[in-house]
């Protein structure tokens, strides 16, 4: 049976703190830098935690709003826009480079995450205010998505990223927070869910139908609630469908 190797990352640094749990069952992690969550302090505290499991790190930008944590649309001056997304991604890097790490990769959250997969003007202001940090690292982008195609047109190296705990609509926008379906939290059937995509390159949808999706890194919410649960079951049960961590 052939081997698969994939990368699985969480949201953190968002003030739930369960950083130290989480990072034994994961490679990758993208750290709040001051949009919707997260400060210095908070900043300092993961990144160190994550040096010590040899977690990779990336910036987790995104609108300028603590408030609605980042999960609504904000219409703002561009230049504006830019310039807090490169603020956000340079706070983290000045605390990477005291500690000797490399920016693994760039993900931006929430709203902006959602907004710049599918609005070509956006991505290219995304990927403007990011670029100076091109050199070494990854963007972490949808499948199909505007993002990835103006990324790859730009010289990014793109890691395709496909969420393991959220459904799917038919046009493989993420379903809603607003319904209840929205987030898979039943361990099994996130298994069932990431095993597909990654053998079959395909993800099942809510309303029943596949859609073609072929990822490199895998999303587990660090918020979610039964994230480490989900984590610890991944852990057990993914090698057995000979799916394993990259190192």
């Amino acid at each position: 049976m052939e081997k698969n190797y994939i990368d699985i990352n969480c949201d953190v640094g968002e003030g739930i703190g369960n950083e130290e749990s989480l990072f034994p069952y994961i490679s990758s992690c993208n750290i709040a830098c001051g949009g919707h969550a997260g400060d210095k302090e908070s900043m300092k505290r993961v990144v160190v935690l994550a040096k010590k499991e040899q977690v990779k790190i990336g910036a987790h930008p995104s609108y300028p709003d603590k408030k609605n944590f980042g999960r609504v649309s904000l219409s703002m001056p561009i230049e504006l826009l830019k310039s807090s997304i490169g603020e956000q991604v340079s706070a983290l890097v000045s605390i990477l480079q005291t500690e000797g790490i490399a920016l693994h990769h760039i993900k931006a959250h929430g709203a902006l995450y959602n907004d710049i997969a599918k609005d070509r003007a956006l991505a290219i202001v995304f990927l403007d205010a990011v670029k100076q940090f091109k050199e070494g690292s990854h963007i972490y982008a949808p499948y199909g998505s505007v993002l990835e195609e103006e990324g790859l047109k730009r010289g990014f190296k793109v890691l395709v990223e496909a969420f393991g705990d959220r459904n799917y609509n038919s046009d493989l926008t993420l379903v809603s927070r607003s319904t209840p379906k929205a987030v898979i939290h039943n361990p099994v059937e996130v298994l069932n869910h990431i095993t597909t995509m990654v053998k079959n390159k395909v993800v099942n949808t809510l309303n029943g139908t596949e859609q073609k999706m072929d990822a490199k890194t895998y999303c587990i919410h660090g918020d979610t609630p039964s994230a480490l649960q989900i984590l610890m079951y991944l852990s057990n049960e993914l090698p057995k469908q000979q799916i394993y961590l990259i190192s």
